[in-house]
């Protein structure tokens, strides 16, 4: 699995680091959504490819994708393959997260480079580990953030 930079931190400390997660089953995603949210992410969601390009797009910080590979219409790998082939998201860290046990399929988003596979079930906690690291953003720094955008009271 290849080594993505780091994600440096917005120069505005109100500005949250922003996650997209695709996965077509909206328990996982809304799972997935209060682990990161509870640690200071904002979270995009989409259940489908057309929707994460839609987000891609629209939402040029994006920090990380955490990529389901069996979603309806395009697939994961379809979807990584394209991040791969565009510069605009080429060093984006995509975190695979499937059920999908087949080795070809596996083999074929490490190829492109996808920046690690988690496996279902997962660990929320585990999962925020790696989108910590995968990001470079720490729980301080996240908390620092929180900090320096809540409203003075006098």
């Amino acid at each position: 699995m290849s080594e993505r930079p780091t994600v440096p931190m917005p120069a505005d400390p109100a500005a949250k680091v922003t996650v997209l997660v695709v996965d077509d089953e909206p328990h996982i995603g809304r799972i997935i959504r209060t682990r990161l949210e509870q640690a200071g992410f904002t979270v995009l969601l989409a259940e489908h490819g057309a929707d994460a390009l839609s987000h891609l797009e629209a939402v040029p910080a994006i920090a990380l994708v955490v990529l389901d590979l069996m979603l309806p219409g395009m697939s994961g790998t379809d979807i990584l393959r394209l991040l791969r082939s565009d510069s605009r998201w080429r060093p984006l860290p995509c975190i695979v997260l499937t059920a999908a046990g087949q080795d070809a399929q596996l083999r074929e988003v490490e190829s492109l480079g996808v920046s690690e596979i988690m496996t279902k079930p997962f660990s929320p906690r585990r999962l925020l580990e790696r989108v910590r690291s995968h990001t470079g953003v720490t729980h301080a720094e996240l908390v620092a953030t929180e900090s320096a955008s809540a409203p003075v009271t006098p």
